[in-house]
């Protein structure tokens, strides 16, 4: 077996396999050792069902639950718009060929106790209950600005600028509720905090129109989620990396990242030295660069129903805005099913999931969980949300961040754009200019 490589990857989570992919591609001598015997990491996806009760320490599953082997549970579900970052690095890379993605069937906004479909169109709009007869007409304005806005055309910017005027004011300039502006920012630009309202409207306008484009190709909502569940792109990527001269060693212990000179130098793994340039892991494998800066819960639900409200829907979103709860951070919720082949015959998993304000963060989820009542298995997890110390460009150890309490896969595109920028030196513009065909 060779013994240089460019780059070393330590882990194969989503973040981990995206980047080696990425890198496989442009023509880099890629190595990924795993100290788990499969893929995914903190993300993995976890069949037969057996092995879920498991990993919690849980007698079970009863047998009304169906065939074990049926199931495929992310531990950490993400929906991906479908014209957005996620869709664009599977579509560079060719990923696609390996992947069925099937369409989740609705977008929902928890409000006033009650669970509302998202409007994302001037015909949504008509027929929401979120609002009155003047807000519809204010709100369908201000989704036709933002669906004609073009940075690079001024005509279209109505005297906002874009990079000065906040949030804040835009909505002021339309006169939208405080209703109106919590479903837009929470539910439609997915923001996940109050904070974007003081930044520039820019960020904003590109998310509701990233949102309405996604939703115009898929016409139900804007997400999509892969048949058999999330663990089948980390595999996809590792063919990828196979068919380019990757290699790839799962259920291999990593017993020291050899440093010279504050620099990596290799990687020594059940004895053996492979030496690498780079060195690509996620916080698991370098507890000593990487700090707490929050702690994220999550519930996993085993359902023999469609969520109430939700038109039977077999997969679905539903956002609790924080403002809705006195909170800090939205609640997700993440409904899939059968229907994309990771649960039994009639069986659903909705996982509900936020970032932890309290010393008790099971009560926290709480009021997501009533949404799902009745719940035949419940599986409560918290995990630390770590961050890397430095950006790695001094000692060439790139960290990812953990995942964080969001149900969709944006927020993470972030942080896999922005490690390839300190990786590479280039920013991901090629792919993030590349044609999503619906």
């Amino acid at each position: 077996m060779e013994q240089e490589y460019d780059i070393i990857v330590l882990g194969t989570g989503l973040k981990e396999c995206i980047l080696s992919g990425l890198m496989t591609l442009s023509g880099k001598k890629v190595l990924h050792i795993d100290k788990n015997p499969y893929y995914g990491g903190e993300s993995a996806s976890i069949s037969p069902l057996e092995e879920l009760y498991k990993k919690f320490k849980t007698p079970g599953p009863p047998k009304s639950m169906g065939r074990g082997k049926e199931w495929n549970v992310d531990l950490i579900p993400k929906f991906f718009l479908s014209t957005g970052q996620m869709v664009k690095i599977l579509l560079h890379t060719e990923v696609t060929r390996y992947l069925d993605f099937k369409v989740v069937e609705g977008s929902y906004v928890y409000k006033g106790g009650k669970v509302h479909k998202v409007p994302a169109s001037e015909k949504d709009a008509d027929a929401s209950d979120l609002m009155g007869m003047f807000d519809k007409r204010r709100f369908k304005k201000l989704l036709l600005f933002a669906l004609n806005f073009d940075i690079r055309n001024p005509r279209t910017h109505h005297d906002v600028d874009p990079h000065k005027t906040t949030t804040r004011e835009l909505f002021h300039r339309y006169d939208l509720g405080l209703d109106v502006i919590e479903f837009i920012g929470h539910a439609i630009a997915l923001h996940n905090s109050e904070s974007y309202l003081d930044r520039p409207c820019v960020e904003t306008i590109s998310r509701i129109r990233l949102y309405c484009d996604s939703l115009s190709c898929r016409n139900t909502s804007p997400y999509l989620y892969p048949l058999y569940g999330l663990g089948e792109i980390p595999q996809g990527f590792a063919r990828l990396n196979a068919e380019h001269g990757g290699t790839f060693l799962l259920n291999r212990a990593v017993d020291e990242i050899v440093m010279d000179s504050g620099k990596v130098k290799a990687v020594k793994s059940e004895g053996k030295l492979f030496h690498c340039k780079q060195l690509i892991c996620d916080p698991s494998y370098v507890p000593n660069r990487v700090r707490k800066v929050g702690r994220v819960v999550r519930a996993i639900c085993l359902l023999n129903h469609p969520v109430k409200h939700t038109h039977d829907t077999s997969s679905c979103q539903i956002i609790i805005p924080q403002t809705q709860l006195n909170r800090k951070s939205d609640i997700y919720i993440s409904v899939v099913s059968f229907a994309h082949n990771v649960a039994s015959d009639g069986m659903y998993i909705a996982t509900v999931s936020t970032t932890a304000e309290t010393s008790n963060p099971e009560k926290e989820v709480q009021p997501g969980l009533e949404l799902l009542e009745p719940i035949v298995h419940k599986f409560v997890s918290v995990s630390n949300l770590l961050v890397p110390n430095e950006d790695g460009k001094k000692s060439q150890i790139f960290v990812s961040r953990s995942y964080d309490g969001t149900n969709h896969f944006e927020t993470e595109c972030e942080d896999i754009k922005d490690m390839y920028q300190r990786l590479t030196g280039t920013e991901l513009n090629h792919i993030q200019n590349e044609n999503t065909a619906c």
